[in-house]
């Protein structure tokens, strides 16, 4: 394995500089290509013996889910990991932290994810997850990361990591800053549009993003989703049958045009040809995470129907 050295280790970035605006489009297509090399790992088998070998249940993901994905907060209570999260029941949450940092420190589940990512595309790609284009993709992600102000908690939590010596490894850390600093903006984006927790998943819905039972696993009652979807027909944003109206179409539009507006900014640190130069990088990381069957063909995120 390198060590590393190919990234500036005081900062992550260097001193090249980008072409300035970055379309909205731009940043979005790098969200797909990213999204499934951080999501793959929460469902790969390595990632599941990892968890297990630190005390977490593994007969359903939501275990490890939370504790991989909350470990950068810290030891968060329920209501911190709740609002972090944003479209996760309350109830869901408190059912798995704090009781996630009962079972592990924080510290040992982050070293634990390390891991799980290190073996997940050792698994994945063989011999390809040590290679210098990989190591050049990860320094091209990390200039990304390095240049994504936090704009929430997962954000800002996850860029103050130390950075993993493994080229894999590192370009999955700094996936996962992109991505929750893309997911942070969301938030902000849904905030925006008056669309509180469940309403932001009743409303992505109601505009096909996933079918409602996709959605069941975030934890809301029928009687929640059922109380959000009439609060979303007094907007006149949903119709009887539970369809976004042409006004619940344009604010859903809205929300992902913002969302993409607030992303593409850290991608201005790199020039156009530099993130054609990463997203030819990521393919063979994008076709294993995809080809592996691991990920759910439908998702709560919308890739592929928004």
């Amino acid at each position: 394995m390198t060590d590393g050295t190919h990234m500036d280790t005081d900062t992550g970035t260097d001193a090249g500089t980008g072409t300035g605006a970055v379309e909205p489009a731009a940043a979005r297509r790098m969200w797909h290509l990213l999204e499934p090399v951080h999501a793959v790992v929460y469902y790969a088998p390595e990632a599941y013996e990892e968890a297990a070998a630190l005390g977490y249940g593994t007969g359903e993901r939501w275990p490890a889910y939370f504790a991989w994905r909350a470990a950068p907060l810290g030891a968060a209570g329920a209501e911190e990991t709740t609002a972090a999260f944003h479209s996760f029941s309350p109830d869901m949450v408190a059912r798995y932290v704090p009781e996630s940092w009962r079972i592990a420190a924080p510290d040992a589940v982050l070293a634990a994810r390390t891991r799980a990512v290190t073996r997940t595309y050792a698994a994945l790609l063989g011999p390809g997850a040590d290679t210098p284009g990989v190591a050049e993709a990860a320094t091209l992600a990390r200039r990304v990361a390095g240049a994504a102000v936090p704009a929430g908690p997962l954000s800002a939590a996850n860029a103050a990591l130390p950075w993993p010596g493994e080229p894999a490894a590192a370009l999955w850390q700094a996936a996962t800053v992109i991505r929750e600093h893309r997911g942070d903006g969301h938030l902000r984006a849904l905030r925006e549009a008056g669309l509180d927790p469940v309403e932001s998943l009743v409303s992505f819905a109601a505009i096909g993003a996933a079918p409602p039972e996709v959605f069941a696993s975030r934890g809301w009652t029928p009687a929640a989703w059922e109380a959000a979807r009439s609060r979303l027909a007094a907007r006149g944003l949903v119709d009887a049958a539970g369809a976004a109206t042409e006004a619940g179409r344009e604010l859903r539009a809205q929300v992902e045009r913002r969302t993409d507006e607030l992303a593409a900014e850290p991608w201005r640190v790199l020039s156009d040809d530099e993130r054609e130069h990463l997203a030819k990088a990521l393919e063979p990381f994008w076709v294993a995470a995809i080809g592996s069957g691991l990920l759910p063909g439908v998702n709560t995120l919308g890739i592929g129907k928004v």
